[in-house]
């Protein structure tokens, strides 16, 4: 008599489109794949058949969702980091763990953390009221940047002040919201004269072994990312490889399982020519490339990784990789407007999350990858096809990309 095959069973706390591009490389592997979805319209919920609908702020619903998988993961870092605790004193695998993913939920903590270890960090410090914040700008010079210690993400939860609006109403609500919030302050920083954004993306499993991709640029649009070029180009070798330290650094101190990614500022004249920026602790916008660009995705690799399976190969397939994110612009009928951007350039990889469109919203993504002499034509292409599905099929792609330069 046979015995029945049984897999590891991996729950996701999260139900978005990073849980969602989880699902293909999980059904590769054998892995069985859960998700705790915030609605039953949750993007990853049409794609992965057991998605219970629960409030990850709720110790019983995550208990519950615990209690049936095999290793427990995450989409967002925005579970209490109490309850993560409580789950793995019960003996949940929790991966990254609540000792490390507190370092991406508190900018205050990952900030001293940084310190503690000795990396690259801009001048900052915690401020619990308007006289530290003035001390400090005055200390540094203005503007300053000012940010919620939790919570803040695509730009959210970051103010810049200028030394007049330190009495404004906006900031005084940011620190009347400190106690109500239980924050140990908000944290500021000094506005960094960066050349460029880069992106250090690692994956550390509970083992110890590591791996590194490619250091990537990361461009912005209103503070979403809006397009990344693998490798970043003509970054200096030695600030890529400082780059790649520091991030395999915090993964390795910090205790990482699974993918993490170090935001970084490059800032020629500092010493090593980076600073950190942010961290996340899961999968990230600027690691999908390596979907249709690396040997071993961003998603399967953090499948590797949490459940402590060798990690696969990071090299690059090309010489380059751009991904130009679909955020939500005047064409509703993404679906509808894919042939024509499939037709337009069938080298091209489209990506979907099944969302609505909303203004700004990350909807899909375009994978790009050709020779490191074609950077231009390939980001041309990448662009082009983005903003088909963007404004529609009778788009004028040349005439409606913010970020072309």
């Amino acid at each position: 008599m046979s015995l029945p095959v049984t897999a590891p069973v991996i729950g996701v706390i999260g139900g978005g489109q990073l849980a969602r591009m989880m699902s293909p490389e999980a059904s590769e592997l054998g892995i069985e794949l859960r998700v705790l979805a915030e609605s039953p319209e949750s993007c990853a919920a049409a794609v992965i058949p057991h998605a219970p609908v629960g409030d990850h702020t709720d110790l019983a619903v995550l208990r519950e969702f615990a209690r049936r998988v095999d290793v427990v993961t995450f989409d967002h870092e925005h579970v209490p980091t109490e309850h993560l605790r409580v789950l793995e004193e019960e003996g949940v695998a929790v991966r990254p763990g609540p000792q490390a993913l507190v370092h991406a939920q508190d900018k205050i903590r990952m900030r001293e953390a940084v310190d503690r270890l000795g990396l690259p960090n801009p001048r900052w410090a915690a401020v619990a009221d308007a006289d530290q914040l003035l001390a400090f700008g005055r200390e540094v010079g203005w503007p300053v940047v000012l940010k919620t210690p939790r919570g803040g993400y695509d730009g959210k939860g970051v103010m810049l002040v200028a030394e007049d609006a330190v009495g404004s109403a906006p900031v005084r609500a940011w620190f009347e919201a400190i106690p109500q919030k239980g924050w140990s302050g908000l944290l500021v920083e000094e506005k960094v004269p960066f050349t460029r954004e880069l992106s250090a993306l690692v994956a550390r499993r509970p083992s110890g072994e590591v791996r590194a991709w490619d250091v990537v640029e990361s461009v912005q649009t209103d503070s979403v990312c809006d397009e990344v070029t693998a490798p970043a180009p003509g970054l200096d070798p030695q600030v890529a490889a400082a780059a790649q330290r520091i991030a395999l650094r915090l993964a390795e101190e910090l205790g990482v399982s699974g993918v993490m990614a170090a935001e970084l500022f490059e800032v020629p004249g500092r010493e090593g020519g980076v600073l950190v920026n942010e961290l996340a602790m899961r999968p990230h916008n600027s690691g999908h490339w390596t979907q249709d660009g690396a040997v071993t995705s961003q998603f399967e690799q953090h499948l590797r990784a949490v459940l402590d399976l060798p990690l696969g190969s990071t090299a690059p397939v090309a010489g380059v990789t751009v991904m130009k994110n679909v955020l939500g612009g005047a064409n509703e009928d993404l679906a509808g407007a894919c042939p024509a951007a499939m037709a337009a350039h069938p080298e091209a990889k489209v990506h979907l999350y099944g969302k609505a469109v909303r203004p700004g919203r990350k909807v899909g993504h375009v994978n790009l990858s050709g020779p490191a002499a074609e950077l231009a034509q390939v980001r041309r292409a990448a662009r082009e096809a983005a903003a088909i599905l963007r404004d529609g099929p009778a788009a004028d792609p040349a005439a409606t990309d913010p970020t072309d330069r």
